[in-house]
Protein backbone atom coordinates (compact mmCIF):
# COMPACT_ATOMS: atom_id res chain seq x y z
CA UNK A 1 0.00 0.00 0.00
CA UNK A 2 1.53 3.62 -1.21
CA UNK A 3 1.63 5.70 1.87
CA UNK A 4 2.36 8.39 0.21
CA UNK A 5 -1.29 8.17 -2.29
CA UNK A 6 -3.33 7.36 0.97
CA UNK A 7 -1.95 10.53 2.61
CA UNK A 8 -2.80 12.70 -0.76
CA UNK A 9 -6.25 10.79 -0.97
CA UNK A 10 -6.86 12.37 3.09
CA UNK A 11 -5.61 15.58 2.30
CA UNK A 12 -8.27 15.40 -1.20
CA UNK A 13 -11.01 14.10 0.72
CA UNK A 14 -10.75 16.84 3.47
CA UNK A 15 -10.57 19.92 1.00
CA UNK A 16 -13.48 18.47 -0.94
CA UNK A 17 -15.71 18.54 1.84
CA UNK A 18 -14.38 21.56 3.20
CA UNK A 19 -15.20 23.33 -0.07
CA UNK A 20 -18.37 21.84 -0.52
CA UNK A 21 -19.62 22.81 2.89
CA UNK A 22 -18.00 25.97 2.89
CA UNK A 23 -19.62 26.34 -0.59
CA UNK A 24 -23.54 25.49 0.72
CA UNK A 25 -23.01 27.93 3.70
CA UNK A 26 -21.73 30.54 2.14
CA UNK A 27 -24.75 30.48 -0.66
CA UNK A 28 -27.43 30.43 2.29
CA UNK A 29 -25.67 33.21 3.86
CA UNK A 30 -25.52 35.50 1.06
CA UNK A 31 -28.84 34.44 -0.34
CA UNK A 32 -29.95 35.35 3.01
CA UNK A 33 -28.83 38.87 2.87
CA UNK A 34 -29.69 39.30 -0.80
CA UNK A 35 -32.99 37.69 -1.03
CA UNK A 36 -34.08 37.38 2.74
CA UNK A 37 -35.86 40.74 2.68
CA UNK A 38 -35.46 44.61 4.60
CA UNK A 39 -34.92 42.83 7.97
CA UNK A 40 -32.13 40.05 6.51
CA UNK A 41 -30.46 43.56 5.16
CA UNK A 42 -30.66 45.24 8.04
CA UNK A 43 -29.24 42.71 10.01
CA UNK A 44 -26.30 42.47 7.68
CA UNK A 45 -25.39 46.31 8.74
CA UNK A 46 -22.96 47.96 5.90
CA UNK A 47 -22.37 45.37 3.60
CA UNK A 48 -20.75 45.84 0.81
CA UNK A 49 -22.85 44.72 -2.47
CA UNK A 50 -19.82 43.71 -4.79
CA UNK A 51 -18.66 41.53 -1.74
CA UNK A 52 -21.47 40.21 -1.10
CA UNK A 53 -22.60 39.14 -4.87
CA UNK A 54 -19.14 37.86 -5.44
CA UNK A 55 -19.13 35.91 -2.52
CA UNK A 56 -22.77 34.54 -3.28
CA UNK A 57 -21.93 33.36 -6.82
CA UNK A 58 -18.33 32.22 -5.85
CA UNK A 59 -20.21 29.76 -3.24
CA UNK A 60 -21.55 27.82 -6.49
CA UNK A 61 -18.09 27.67 -7.38
CA UNK A 62 -17.29 26.18 -4.37
CA UNK A 63 -19.93 23.10 -4.26
CA UNK A 64 -18.40 22.74 -7.87
CA UNK A 65 -14.61 22.59 -7.12
CA UNK A 66 -15.55 20.49 -4.25
CA UNK A 67 -17.09 17.52 -6.36
CA UNK A 68 -14.53 17.98 -8.96
CA UNK A 69 -11.94 17.64 -6.33
CA UNK A 70 -13.31 14.83 -4.67
CA UNK A 71 -13.38 12.91 -8.23
CA UNK A 72 -9.32 14.32 -8.63
CA UNK A 73 -10.19 16.41 -11.45
CA UNK A 74 -7.81 18.71 -13.12
CA UNK A 75 -10.77 20.63 -13.95
CA UNK A 76 -11.11 21.37 -10.51
CA UNK A 77 -7.75 21.94 -9.01
CA UNK A 78 -6.96 24.46 -11.86
CA UNK A 79 -10.98 25.83 -10.68
CA UNK A 80 -9.77 26.07 -7.33
CA UNK A 81 -6.93 27.76 -8.01
CA UNK A 82 -9.06 30.58 -10.06
CA UNK A 83 -11.40 30.84 -7.21
CA UNK A 84 -8.17 31.65 -4.88
CA UNK A 85 -7.49 34.12 -7.02
CA UNK A 86 -10.66 35.81 -7.73
CA UNK A 87 -11.04 35.65 -3.82
CA UNK A 88 -7.79 37.58 -3.37
CA UNK A 89 -8.69 40.20 -6.10
CA UNK A 90 -11.74 41.00 -4.19
CA UNK A 91 -10.54 41.26 -0.91
CA UNK A 92 -7.87 43.59 -2.39
CA UNK A 93 -10.80 45.76 -4.29
CA UNK A 94 -12.39 45.62 -0.79
CA UNK A 95 -9.45 47.01 1.28
CA UNK A 96 -9.52 49.68 -1.70
CA UNK A 97 -12.76 50.28 -0.65
CA UNK A 98 -11.84 50.38 2.93
CA UNK A 99 -9.40 53.07 2.25
CA UNK A 100 -11.24 55.39 -0.31
CA UNK A 101 -13.57 55.57 3.45
CA UNK A 102 -16.65 53.38 2.09
CA UNK A 103 -18.95 51.94 4.71
CA UNK A 104 -18.21 48.66 5.79
CA UNK A 105 -18.42 45.49 8.35
CA UNK A 106 -15.69 44.23 10.48
CA UNK A 107 -17.23 40.97 10.21
CA UNK A 108 -16.45 41.42 5.99
CA UNK A 109 -13.20 41.66 6.85
CA UNK A 110 -12.84 38.76 8.88
CA UNK A 111 -14.89 36.87 6.30
CA UNK A 112 -12.23 37.94 3.37
CA UNK A 113 -9.36 36.57 5.77
CA UNK A 114 -10.73 33.59 6.35
CA UNK A 115 -12.05 32.97 2.55
CA UNK A 116 -8.48 33.79 1.29
CA UNK A 117 -6.81 31.65 3.80
CA UNK A 118 -9.05 28.60 2.89
CA UNK A 119 -8.54 28.93 -0.80
CA UNK A 120 -5.20 29.02 -0.68
CA UNK A 121 -5.21 26.34 1.28
CA UNK A 122 -7.07 24.28 -0.60
CA UNK A 123 -5.34 25.64 -4.18
CA UNK A 124 -2.33 24.65 -2.49
CA UNK A 125 -3.03 21.19 -1.69
CA UNK A 126 -5.27 20.61 -4.96
CA UNK A 127 -2.40 21.60 -7.15
CA UNK A 128 0.14 19.38 -5.22
CA UNK A 129 -1.83 16.21 -4.95
CA UNK A 130 -3.67 16.69 -8.22
CA UNK A 131 -1.50 18.88 -10.64
CA UNK A 132 1.90 17.99 -10.13
CA UNK A 133 0.73 13.72 -8.51
CA UNK A 134 -0.57 13.87 -12.43
CA UNK A 135 2.01 15.32 -14.35
CA UNK A 136 5.38 13.42 -12.25
CA UNK A 137 3.03 10.11 -13.23
CA UNK A 138 2.70 11.33 -17.00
Amino acid sequence: MNTQRTRRDVWIMAISILAIAFGLLTVKEGGTVLFGGDAARAAAGHYVPFVLWFNFLAGFAYVVAGAGLWWRQRWAARLAIAICAATLLIFSIFLFHIGSGGSWEQRTLFAMILRSGVWLTIAGIASHCILRSQALAN
